[in-house]
């Protein structure tokens, strides 16, 4: 069943909404959107002592990226919000990035009226709607960015502009070399983890049939790859269609460890995804091993999965797009269209039915 992930024609018969072509042009929709984050117009001169990024979902991820990015690079700290409000801190001396990809999630409207009322400085990103309209009837700075695929293959487009945006504005230095770098690895890697890359030598496809069958749990470490973690899980939910469940070192060292005991049944239907980058702290490397020898035999499996890249950006951007193609893969070897997202579909729709 696994020359499935070989086949170009099945591929094609599956993939409806062209989730792989739309993951193999990563390396460009980065180009592109640092071209876009250099030319957008900027707010007027503000004080600016902190920065909150407002989003849900796809649209949050880059928040959550520009927000471990900054932690040791920018001297303001980053905040992401994930609700209809926001946080009683948000002032005047703080910048909003109000993210949503189609331009209408709601409870990104809501927190950017919100930011609105307190006058805080704002820029929108996003490809248009009512996001887009209000902003500019505000006249508020827009990044508009290209529509057509999905938020979850938008990461690029969702989060690069907001660097280019913080380096112009002096808060974060050294960002063009650094994307470059990233786009020259994104290249490099898909050679080795596209459609065309055979099963024998591609380490995604490779993940995905170890992974069939099997729930992913997947480990990140706080600082580093906490992120992509999290984006993995959300990748598995929404392309494969199967639950998923991520964590962080070292906290789950002090909790999460202890849950690996009983039903051994249950726990023999998990597999255990570990990402691991050179940056993560020198004890958070042992803890991994440590845990590693802990917990392995009592799972279906273990893969540590590690970053490559000579810069943060690129070793962390090569963990997602291992872990998007693993997810595509997966879908694929289970016969599901990896693009739809029908329960959601179906929940925004009961919504919009029960507007007050």
């Amino acid at each position: 069943m696994w020359d499935v992930l070989d086949n170009p024609e099945v591929i094609e018969r599956i993939d409806t909404q062209n989730m792989l072509a739309a993951l193999w042009n990563l390396p460009d929709q980065c180009r592109e959107a640092w071209e876009i984050g250099n030319h957008v117009d900027l707010p007027a001169e503000v004080k600016v002592n902190k920065i909150v990024v407002t989003g849900l979902g796809g649209s949050a991820i880059g928040g959550d990226l520009l927000r471990v990015f900054s932690t040791d690079k920018a001297a303001v700290p980053v905040f992401v919000n994930r609700h209809y409000s926001l946080p009683l801190f948000v002032d005047q001396q703080t910048l909003v990035f109000a993210v949503s990809y189609s331009g209408n999630t709601e409870e990104t409207l809501s927190a950017y009226e919100i930011a609105s009322e307190k006058r805080a400085p704002m820029i929108v990103l996003t490809t248009g709607g009512k996001l887009k309209n209000m902003a500019q009837a505000d006249k508020a700075p827009v990044i508009t960015v290209p529509g057509g695929i999905s938020p979850r293959s938008a990461t690029g487009y969702l989060f690069i502009p907001m660097l280019a945006v913080l380096e112009r504005m002096g808060f974060v230095t050294g960002i063009s070399e650094e994307v470059t770098e990233l786009i020259q690895q994104l290249k490099l890697l898909r050679d080795q983890l596209g459609p065309q890359a055979g099963l024998s030598g591609n380490l995604s496809k490779q993940l995905a049939t170890r992974l069939y069958g099997h729930i992913p749990v997947i480990w990140g470490s706080s600082g580093t790859t906490e992120v992509v973690a999290q984006r993995w899980k959300g990748q598995f939910n929404e392309n494969t269609k199967t639950p998923a469940y991520w964590n962080v070192f070292p906290e789950l060292n002090h909790n999460e460890i202890v849950g690996f005991e009983t039903p051994a049944e249950i726990l023999k239907n998990l597999f255990l995804i570990i990402l691991r980058s050179k940056d993560d702290h020198d004890r958070v490397q042992k803890r991994i091993e440590i845990t590693h020898q802990e917990i392995g035999e009592k799972v279906a499996g273990v893969a540590q999965i590690h970053s490559v890249g000579d810069t943060f950006l690129s070793r962390i951007y090569s963990l997602i797009y291992t872990g998007d193609y693993a997810s595509i893969y997966l879908a694929l070897l289970y016969g599901i269209d990896p693009g739809p997202v029908k329960v959601i579909d179906r929940l925004k729709g009961a919504l919009a039915s029960q507007q007050s």
